[in-house]
């Protein structure tokens, strides 16, 4: 019995370990995933102002972002 009790407790101890590193690397993951998508957001609108000022000309595109921005 108590060989069976230290191994319990011994694996206890690891699986504690392991869920704080687990839940250490989770949060920098969660981080990186919420700072990229702020960058994605920032390309999004890139490629908006690019597509607009395709169709629309550089001139017409100019004030579209002027506006944007003004909103912003």
């Amino acid at each position: 019995m108590s060989d069976t009790h230290e191994l319990a407790t011994e694996t206890d101890k690891k699986l504690a370990v392991h869920e704080a590193i687990c839940a250490s690397r989770y949060e920098s993951i969660q981080k990186r995933f919420d700072d990229g998508s702020k960058r994605m957001q920032r390309i999004e609108y890139i490629l908006y102002l690019i597509a607009a000022m395709t169709l629309f000309g550089s001139t017409n595109g100019g004030e579209l972002l002027m506006k944007l921005l003004v909103k912003v």
